[in-house]
């Protein structure tokens, strides 16, 4: 089919206001046909004509007269107000509310589409191209081209970070990659979702940036929709429509260095042998960033130690890494230097051949230790008991989430939620948390929107 061509506003045909008579005079007629009409809405199709039969001559005559007005009572303003407000960028909105437009200039006369360009990249590269636009803050605008040439849109933030030679849109990306399932899913892959009954409805595009945490449920999303790229904890498949989103691997995808495999094919991942040896204490600690601290982030969070990230695994050794490391060595009744979160070659090896005991239930604020039941009782200092860090994450699901949004709400913190609250923590709650954090003065860390224990204190004094 013919790639559509979308506006950036929402319509109004029949508005005389001064700015949208200057921009019926400056702006060129739309390429799908038809004149007239409010110049920010969506074009009329072609055979339709003019938005709610205005006729044509009655539009331009009334257009020449009010640019006469306007021409004696001074210059036109350069930008036309807005007649209905911006629709937010909700995380958890029913429609993403990206719009785009089409694939040019892949694309020859009349659609047809010209033979594809696939240049090889790798996913440490996708992913980079990908941060570079999020740490920008790359402002949402359908009308707009970046610096590096690709249109500020969800389906040009992909072809950006996919290094296409072209912008395509939701109906043509499915053509450079091929369909991996869920469980095949790695960083770089995108989430594609394209309505063909109605493109601009729903229609939206993400890169896969890996999983937050063993449950699945979650995952990062670097994405371009209202107002800015952003990067985010996101539910599998997307905050809406999930069930018709389908996952794709690039085509163009080749090996990177010393990781061995291929890119192409079904989309299975081929380990190299070299990441199953023990690649010595030089490659974790501090300043270490490699890949070799992604795989062993993998692999704890495989083995329970999941609850220690609040993103990643990924490549540059944190403090989770170190965290994690010691809540398995200490679950296999190691002490001491045996256990100082550092892993050496015992600790590689039973974690490369599935040796030894998994990491029990920990709060991440007691590295190794078994995690206390639910606290249902009152603490010493009057309030429900804290029932740990572990209880608000991505893919908690428990009515500790639930109580903790309605006190929120209570308190007046409840700005975030577009339903409940309820038992299954996401990013309403997050926000809302970081709002009462900020509200006690809170800055940086201290305001990450994951309540810690003078967090609930405080909620629920």
């Amino acid at each position: 089919m013919t790639a559509p061509a979308f506006e950036e506003f929402d319509p109004e045909s029949d508005c005389d206001c001064p700015g949208c008579t200057h921009w019926r005079r400056v702006l060129p007629h739309s390429r799908t046909g038809g004149f007239g009409g409010h110049p920010a809405a969506h074009s009329p199709a072609p055979g339709q004509g003019l938005a709610r039969g205005r006729s044509a001559p009655m539009a331009f005559a009334l257009a020449a007269a009010t640019g006469t007005v306007l021409g004696a009572a001074g210059a036109a303003p350069a930008v036309a107000a807005a007649h209905a407000p911006q629709r937010p960028g909700a995380p958890a909105a029913d429609d993403p509310g990206t719009p785009q437009g089409g694939a040019t200039p892949l694309h020859g006369p009349a659609g047809v589409p010209a033979k594809a360009k696939v240049s090889p990249t790798t996913r440490a590269e996708i992913i980079n191209r990908a941060r570079q636009w999020v740490v920008a803050q790359v402002p949402y605008n359908m009308g707009a081209y970046w610096s590096d040439g690709y249109r500020q849109d969800c389906s040009g933030f992909v072809s950006m970070a996919w290094n296409l030679g072209g912008n395509e849109w939701t109906g043509s990306l499915d053509k450079y990659g091929v369909r991996v399932g869920r469980d095949d899913l790695q960083p770089g892959d995108m989430l594609l979702f394209h309505n063909p009954s109605d493109p601009e409805k729903g229609s939206h595009v993400v890169i896969f940036g890996g999983w937050t945490d063993y449950t699945r449920s979650h995952y990062i999303a670097y994405e371009l929709t209202r107002p800015r790229a952003r990067r985010q904890a996101t539910p599998y498949a997307y905050w809406s429509n999930s069930d018709r989103y389908l996952a794709y691997r690039y085509k163009g995808l080749r090996a990177e260095p010393g990781k061995g495999g291929t890119g192409t094919g079904t989309g299975t991942s081929v380990t190299s042998p070299a990441t199953a040896r023990y690649p010595g204490a030089a490659a974790f600690g501090p300043g270490a960033n490699n890949a070799y601290v992604t795989r062993l982030g993998r692999m704890l969070v495989a083995r329970g130690a999941g609850s220690f990230y609040l993103s990643g695994p990924g490549p540059r050794w944190s403090e989770a890494d170190r965290r994690a490391t010691r809540a398995f060595q200490q679950a296999q009744g190691w002490t001491g230097a045996d256990a100082d979160g550092l892993p050496g070659p015992t600790t590689w090896s039973y974690l490369v051949n599935g040796k030894g005991r998994d990491v029990r239930a920990a709060s991440a604020g007691s590295p190794g230790t078994p995690a206390k039941p639910p606290a249902g009782g009152v603490a010493s200092h009057g309030v429900p008991g804290y029932p740990g860090r572990a209880a608000f994450r991505p893919g908690a699901d428990s009515e500790h989430v639930t109580r903790l949004g309605r006190q929120l709400v209570k308190k007046g913190f409840g700005t975030h939620y577009t339903r409940g609250p309820g038992p299954r923590w996401g990013e309403g709650d997050r926000r809302n948390v970081e709002a009462f954090q900020r509200a006690q003065g809170w800055r940086g860390g201290a305001a990450d929107g994951y309540p810690g224990p003078e967090t609930w204190r405080r909620l629920f004094s």
